[in-house]
């Protein structure tokens, strides 16, 4: 009863967070000031990101940067250049809507990012919002470049002495790690866990418990916990599931579904088979392209595995089509593996 009420909560406060992001951008349109405009839509971002609502997350940060007219100090209030972190969202958004120069937007805000670095708050929202969905979702590959400039930003942060930008670069360094292999998945895994602890004590955005037990749960997997990882990956999609959208829900399902078809047991087709049919019914964005390359993907793994070969053929092409017309780096990778 108590995990219910928990997640029914949740889903009301994404809910409200929602409505407020629409009605802020609202009350800054009414209120007519540019510098305003630029300094507060942040907030209204963040909580359009949380549910997957990358239609206005892109509205908002055009916005920003209309009004911005190429001066990355207006608006200062909350960071030291609001037009370099709306460029960064600007870019998630487009490519979580299929929408081209998502890439020149990373690119432009990570040099106008290296241009404020005494601004830890300015580095952490680019570095979040081009790295940590990409990654996981297969987007871009934590190559040697992301791995340096995680790491550069790690030791800003610390140098800064503020909590939040620590907390941040951790998670952000932690999650590129976990994509390493030896020794440094493992140091990976540790700095995930402090920022798994720390936002289970409420000193970090409680948001982001489902995207480290994602990870938590596919190393499970990976190191050979099959059931392990299956009980938390069910656990975490069913809380997103019962939340309404979230810009994770394609990725939990993909583990579970991967999870499942690498045990095989009794029954684990037909739940990976219940879980794609779960995420296709999630309503979405028009264009919102993420779950549709995750679904093509997961349904060629399924039809692989009932011996469906001519389904799975389909799915596979159609898959690798999608990746290489979108330029997504790991799903390009993933789909070139595919016999």
């Amino acid at each position: 009863m108590a995990g219910l009420l928990t997640r029914q909560t949740m889903k009301a406060q994404r809910r409200e967070a929602s409505q407020l992001a629409d009605e802020l951008v609202q009350l800054l349109a009414e209120i007519g000031d540019p510098t305003l405009t630029v300094a507060l839509p942040y907030a209204a971002m963040i909580a359009k990101h949380e549910t997957a609502e990358m239609a206005d997350v892109l509205r908002f940060a055009q916005l920003v940067i209309d009004l911005a007219k190429g001066d990355p100090a207006k608006g200062n209030l909350i960071f030291e250049s609001p037009l370099t972190v709306a460029t960064a969202m600007r870019g998630l958004a487009r490519w979580c809507l299929g929408i081209a120069g998502w890439k020149d937007d990373f690119d432009q805000a990570m040099v106008a990012a290296r241009a404020h670095t005494t601004d830890p708050g300015t580095f952490a929202g680019v570095m979040w919002f081009e790295y940590v969905p990409a990654i996981p979702n297969g987007i871009l590959l934590p190559d040697a470049t992301i791995l340096r400039n995680t790491a550069e930003y790690l030791s800003v942060a610390e140098q800064s002495g503020d909590d939040l930008a620590v907390d941040l670069a951790q998670g952000i360094h932690g999650l590129v790690l976990a994509y390493q292999d030896g020794p440094a998945r493992e140091r990976g895994f540790e700095l995930l866990a402090k920022v798994r602890e720390r936002t289970a004590d409420n000193r970090f955005a409680l948001t982001n418990l489902p995207l480290i037990d994602i990870h938590i749960a596919r190393e499970k997997a990976r190191t050979g916990d099959i059931g392990g990882a299956i009980e938390l990956a069910r656990e975490v999609a069913d809380e997103l599931f019962n939340c309404g959208g979230c810009i994770w829900t394609a990725l939990v399902v993909t583990v579970l579904v991967e999870a499942l078809l690498q045990r095989g047991g009794a029954g684990d087709v037909d739940e990976a088979e219940n879980a794609i049919a779960h995420l296709a019914s999630v309503p979405t964005d028009p264009g919102f392209v993420l779950h549709e390359i995750s679904l093509l993907r997961l349904r060629a793994l399924l039809a692989r595995a009932r011996g469906e070969e001519a389904s799975y053929r389909d799915c596979r092409d159609r898959y690798r089509t999608m990746a290489t017309s979108l330029g997504f780096e790991g799903h390009m990778k993933w789909a070139a593996a595919m016999p």
